[in-house]
């Protein structure tokens, strides 16, 4: 059953929300000034506002294009849909893509097509989880989109790239919508309890409570305000005046983590989380990676403490250790939560239960500690740039050796500064693959200098 279904919709097909809708529905913005989280799609002249805003006064402008709104659960889609239709005086008419089919699209098609022609009158059609929609549904809509007998607002959750035909994407504006951050999700919550359309202020929200709800909610709105109503009836259930931290546990059956983000258990918790990954203690890293995921730690701030962690702790001694860190902070930045609990964990066993070395951190960190004392020294003359007017009568270049030219693309030459030469600075362990650079690195060594 549609969320809509038992309040009905106005004169223009746009849906009416009955007082007992649920809470997120019920707080859905009714202006754009009420969107968070968005400003980049809301500045004035935008497509989205253009769409949402009536027509000035005076000669009627040509109409936007048809747009696509991509991004996560929760942060607007929807919203921004029926705000084009409560704003521009437009016919509403939705479909969904789990249910329709072919002759659903080319009869609401047709239909639209028939009311510009008799009335001039426009119609928006709004498509939820347009990637469902096969290619046969996606080339219906072709037509309509392309003679504007609809402005087509199509919302997705996958990359439209892969999951909207190019056809169909190439008639539309591709709009994205950021993931919404913790202050934006606050912001509404605290909305929520206040305003008439929520709770009205018939009951009050503690500060723990709120965070709680927050951190569960992560970045979704929706989610969020789920769960405020879930509070909400566990605390009217109980005779409560307030919904407190020990109501939101009970009604979502979820313990608050103890875990406060700008405080002392953030930095403990993510102390130890590093210290087992390099302590090789898989199980203990996955413990701390779990606490930070089910507080609502921000993925892209663990990503990039798992990154730090393959390079400065397990270093040369497994190079594939970066490459998986790497892979699953981009990872963890296109598909984001629940799903990047699962990149970071492989991340993670792979970091803790690789061989260790921090031998390329000490390397760097001596070598900037030189460069920092004043030993730098001039470039040696056969290694300076010597394609320029001028430079061989200063000798730049002068005796440099081609190292393939040489036996193993190896030449005995001096490459540091006078002040440095014979400096070393890395020294591999013995712990695996840099047991295999050791003997090799020895070897060059000498060769460099001409033995």
């Amino acid at each position: 059953m549609d969320l809509f279904e038992a309040a009905g919709a106005d004169d223009a097909g746009v849906p009416v929300v009955g007082a007992t809708a649920p809470l997120a529905v019920r707080m859905r913005p009714a202006s754009l000034d009420e969107v968070l989280g968005q400003d980049h799609l809301l500045e004035t002249g935008s497509p989205l506002r253009r769409l949402v805003e009536p027509a000035a006064e005076g000669p009627r402008r040509a109409g936007p294009s048809s747009v696509v709104l991509w991004g996560p659960p929760g942060t607007g889609k929807t919203t921004l849909a029926y705000l084009v239709a409560h704003g521009s005086g437009r016919r509403f008419t939705e479909l969904s893509a789990v249910t329709a089919g072919v002759k659903d699209v080319r009869a609401v098609v047709e239909e639209a097509r028939r009311r510009l022609v008799t009335s001039g009158a426009e119609t928006v059609l709004f498509i939820d989880e347009v990637h469902r929609f096969s290619k046969s549904q996606q080339d219906a809509l072709l037509p309509s989109v392309e003679n504007r007998w609809v402005t087509l607002v199509a919302a997705t959750t996958e990359n439209p790239s892969f999951s909207v035909i190019s056809p169909l994407l190439s008639r539309s504006l591709l709009l994205t919508l950021r993931p919404l951050q913790e202050e934006h999700v606050r912001t509404l919550v605290q909305r929520a309890v206040t305003d008439e359309r929520g709770l009205g202020g018939s009951l009050t929200l503690d500060a723990d409570a709120e965070d709680h709800l927050v951190r569960l909610a992560g970045a979704d709105a929706r989610k969020a305000l789920t769960i405020l109503e879930a509070a909400a009836g566990a605390a009217e259930d109980g005779g409560e005046g307030g919904i407190t931290l020990e109501t939101v546990e009970r009604a979502v059956d979820v313990a608050a983590v103890r875990y406060d983000r700008a405080g002392d258990q953030h930095y403990d918790v993510t102390s130890a989380f590093i210290k087992s990954m390099r302590g090789s203690d898989v199980d203990a890293a996955l413990h701390y990676l779990a606490r930070m995921v089910v507080a609502g730690e921000d993925p892209r701030f663990i990503a990039r403490r798992v990154v730090i962690c393959a390079a400065e702790d397990v270093g040369m001694a497994d190079p594939t250790a970066l490459q998986t860190a790497v892979a699953a902070a981009q990872a963890v930045a296109m598909i984001g939560m629940p799903e990047a609990s699962l990149v970071l964990a492989e991340a993670v066993v792979h970091i803790a239960t690789a061989p260790k070395s921090n031998a390329a951190y000490k390397a760097i960190n001596a070598a900037m500690a030189d460069v920092r004392a004043g030993k730098a020294g001039p470039v040696p003359a056969h290694l300076r740039d010597a394609h320029y007017a001028g430079a061989k009568q200063h000798g730049h270049g002068d005796g440099y050796r081609y190292a393939h030219d040489y036996p193993h693309g190896v030449a005995a030459q001096q490459y540091a500064p006078d002040e440095l030469a014979g400096t070393r600075y890395y020294e591999p362990t013995a712990h695996g693959h840099e047991r295999d650079i050791t003997a090799r690195l020895e070897r060059l060594r000498q060769i460099l200098a001409g033995r």
